[in-house]
């Protein structure tokens, strides 16, 4: 089972490239463009996992909708071009989880809904492909049902690597979200750990190679 995000965007062009991303990431995804368009989306989307909301729709705008997401439990991050800090301390103060402003970067957007899903409590326990199954609660990696040994580092590659699939990823980002900010080591870690992934969940064809960047995990 995947998490699935509603996005309720009125521009239809960032809508598609949202979902169009978040698919790509392993994510299902359902899509309004108006408040009113919202609300019967709740109704007929009740496992939704997260509402990734616009702020100014045509309709109801975004604030006014915080009351049919709370009612829900549905955790909120705002995506909007409202930059000021009124805005902001409203929206939060209204509930949402988060608040990005546009434009922002894709793959920090996918580190705040992964995050956002994890302190909720809707993280799916499970990443899996092909043959490879991550159970996230028992911190076990197996293939076609048999355990593989891996080591820390090579457990947490794999995750983030399976949290952000068909997305390309560097290797000083690698870095940064696997080691943290204080390691002093080379890039040249990175090429080497994910050579084991390789070899021992034989993912030769799935983890691909980005040159000059990093490294890709492809379904």
């Amino acid at each position: 089972m995947k998490n699935k995000i509603l996005v309720i965007e009125d521009d239809r062009a960032i809508s598609e490239l949202l979902c169009m991303n978040l698919n790509a990431a392993g994510y299902e995804t359902a899509a309004a463009y108006d408040g009113e368009e919202a609300r019967r989306l709740l109704l007929w989307h009740e496992d939704a996992d997260l509402a990734l909301v616009d702020i100014m729709l045509p309709g109801k705008d975004g604030f006014s909708l915080m009351d049919d997401f709370n009612e829900k439990n549905l955790p909120v991050i705002y995506l909007t071009a409202k930059d000021d800090v009124a805005s902001k301390v409203k929206g939060l103060k209204l509930g949402a989880e988060d608040y990005m402003v546009k434009p922002f970067e894709m793959l920090e957007l996918l580190v705040r809904i992964e995050k956002v899903l994890e302190r909720t409590g809707r993280a799916k326990k499970i990443l899996e492909i092909r043959d490879v199954k991550v159970d996230l609660e028992k911190h076990q990696v197996t293939k076609k049902g048999v355990a593989v040994n891996l080591k820390p580092m090579e457990y947490d590659l794999l995750v983030l690597l399976l949290q952000n699939r068909n997305i390309a990823l560097g290797r000083e980002e690698i870095l940064r979200r696997v080691w943290g900010t204080e390691f002093l080591g080379e890039s040249r870690t990175v090429d080497v750990h994910v050579g084991q992934l390789r070899k021992k969940l034989e993912l030769y064809e799935e983890i691909r190679t980005i040159p000059k960047l990093g490294y890709r995990l492809e379904d």
